[in-house]
């Protein structure tokens, strides 16, 4: 049941940052989609992975890779489907933190959910920059295949 309920929340999301990133009515669905099986990817590694960090960086790579494919597909810019779906994963709660621990002078605590935030972004940043980079590599074999 929590597997499903975090889905829906991540749709949900997802589809108001399409809302207001602006994107076209038909490619909402696409988007969402990839978002919600991202996010559903980081909570199962997330229930079993050591660390908080290589959720953050499989999901990543999951979702840059739905939405590379989603982009040969649909023929639209991959960004499209990538930037709203990523947005689940963004770190909130440390940023907040951080900044509460920041005001409440306790430095110690500030800098360690501060630099657990900065490590989750990298890891973003990083999954998606590899899923571009292997679908990229790998676009001229499916664009071929898939023109037939």
């Amino acid at each position: 049941m929590y597997l499903l309920t975090q889905g829906l929340y991540s749709l949900l999301c997802v589809i108001g940052f399409s809302i207001i990133f602006n994107l076209p009515r038909r490619l909402i669905p696409l988007a969402s989609t990839s978002g919600m099986l991202g996010w559903i990817v980081y909570i199962l590694l997330q229930q079993t992975a050591a660390s908080f960090i290589i959720p953050a960086f499989v999901g990543s790579i999951f979702v840059g890779t739905i939405g590379e494919l989603a982009a040969i597909y649909k023929k639209q810019p991959a960004t499209i489907f990538i930037i709203p779906a990523i947005i689940p994963f963004v770190p909130g709660y440390g940023i907040y933190y951080t900044m509460f621990h920041i005001i409440d002078n306790n430095f110690s605590q500030a800098l360690v959910t501060g630099g657990e935030s900065i490590f989750i972004a990298i890891s973003i940043a990083c999954g998606v920059v590899i899923a571009t980079s292997v679908v990229r590599y790998i676009r001229p074999y499916i664009e071929s295949r898939f023109a037939k």
